[in-house]
C-alpha cells in the first residue's frame, strides 16, 4: 500500500522537492541570502514534511487499505466508513453498484429456480406417456421389435432420469433421509429395470450380499447403484456382473464388477469428470459423460467414497466404501 500511496501522491512530492531546489538555487546566485540558513530551513521542512507523509499515509489509506482487504463485498455493513470527499464519493458508487448486483442476482437465482422447477414439472409429466409406451411395447408379440423398442425406451428412461437427478443435485442436502436401507431390494429392483437390456446381451447378475443393510439414503443410493448397472451393462457382452457386499473394520462396501472392455489407463483420472466419455473409444458419440459425474456427487454428499479399478478388455470393478455407523451423527441431524 506504501508504494500505491506514494504513486498517488508523487506530483506533489516532485512539487515539494522542486521547490526547495528553487530555494536553494536562489541562495546559491544571490550572495545577500545566506545559503547555510536556507539548509537549515530546508532540512527542517524535510522533517516536518516526513511526519505529515506519515501521518497522513495511516489516515488516508485505512478506507482504501479495507477495501483491498474485503473478500466479500455483498456485506456493506463490513465497509470502513469513509471520513473525505473522494471516500465518500467511492463508497456511494460501490453501494449502488452492490445494491444492483444483489438485484441482479436475486432476478437470475429467481430465474432459474424457475426453470428448474419447470424442468422439473416436464420430466414428471413426460413419465406418463413413457410409462403408457412401456405397457404397450409389453403387449407387443414380434419379440425382435419388442426388444429394440425396449432397448430405446430404457434409454430415454435413463436419460429422463439422470436430467431429473442432475437439477435435484445441488439440493441433496435437503432431499436426503438417512436410515438402514435393504440391499437385495433395492438392486433387484435397479436390476428388473434393465432386465431387457440384459436379455439382449445376454448378461447375467451374480449377487453376494454378504451384509444385507447399509445405513444410507435409499433414494439416492439406488441411483448411484443404477449408474455403476447401467455401465456395466453398457460395456459388457455376454458376460456376468458381480455385485458383492461385505464388512471390513466397521465399514460396508459394495462391489459392482463387470468383464467388459475396461477403461484406459489415460482415461482413468477423468471418468469422474464432468461429461467426460472417452478419449480412446469414439464411437460412444451418444454417451453424455454424466451418470458417474452425478454418482460421484451423490456419493460425496452420503459421505461414500467411490473407488474405481480396471484393465482394458479385462473389465471394471466399482467399490462403494460406506462411512462407518458413528460418522453419520451429523448427517442425522439434515
Amino acid at each position: 500500500m506504501i508504494k500505491t500511496f506514494i504513486r498517488e501522491r508523487i506530483s506533489w512530492i516532485l512539487f515539494f522537492f522542486t521547490i526547495h531546489l528553487f530555494m536553494l538555487f536562489i541562495a546559491y546566485i544571490d550572495e545577500s541570502i545566506p545559503l547555510s540558513s536556507i539548509l537549515y530551513i530546508v532540512f527542517l521542512s524535510w522533517i516536518i514534511f516526513l511526519v505529515f507523509f506519515v501521518f497522513r499515509y495511516q489516515k488516508e489509506t485505512k478506507f482504501y487499505q479495507k477495501l483491498k482487504d474485503e473478500e466479500d463485498f455483498f456485506d456493506s455493513s463490513t465497509l470502513s466508513h469513509p471520513l473525505r470527499p473522494f471516500e465518500k464519493i467511492v463508497q456511494r458508487n460501490l453501494m449502488h453498484q452492490l445494491e444492483q448486483a444483489k438485484k441482479d442476482a436475486m432476478q437470475t437465482q429467481l430465474y432459474v429456480t424457475q426453470e428448474k422447477d419447470e424442468l422439473l414439472a416436464w420430466i414428471h409429466e413426460i413419465k406418463t406417456p413413457l410409462t403408457a409406451m412401456h405397457l404397450m411395447i409389453e403387449r407387443l408379440e414380434n419379440q425382435e421389435l419388442k426388444a429394440n423398442l425396449t432397448f430405446e425406451w430404457l434409454r430415454i428412461h435413463f436419460l429422463l432420469d439422470q436430467q431429473l437427478h442432475q437439477k435435484r443435485i445441488f439440493f441433496i442436502e435437503n432431499d436426503m433421509y438417512i436410515e438402514h436401507v435393504e440391499l437385495e431390494p433395492l438392486i433387484f429392483t435397479e436390476i428388473k429395470t434393465l432386465q431387457a437390456w440384459c436379455m439382449r446381451k445376454n448378461i447375467g447378475f451374480d449377487l453376494d450380499l454378504q451384509t444385507e443393510r447399509v445405513l444410507s439414503d435409499s433414494k439416492w443410493l439406488a441411483f448411484i447403484m443404477r449408474q455403476l448397472l447401467t455401465n456395466a451393462v453398457k460395456y459388457s457382452e455376454e458376460s456376468d456382473v458381480m455385485i458383492r457386499s461385505y464388512e471390513q473394520h466397521g465399514q460396508v462396501y459394495i462391489e459392482v464388477k463387470d468383464s467388459g472392455r475396461g477403461i484406459s489407463p489415460q482415461d482413468m483420472p477423468r471418468i469422474f469428470d464432468k461429461g467426460f466419455t472417452s478419449t480412446t473409444q469414439h464411437e460412444d458419440s451418444r454417451a453424455t459423460g454424466m451418470g458417474l459425474y452425478l454418482a460421484q456427487k451423490a456419493a460425496h454428499a452420503l459421505s461414500i467414497h467411490i473407488g474405481v479399478q480396471s484393465a482394458l478388455s479385462e473389465g471394471t470393478t466399482f467399490t462403494l466404501a460406506f462411512p462407518k455407523s458413528n460418522d453419520f451423527a451429523d448427517m442425522k441431524s439434515m
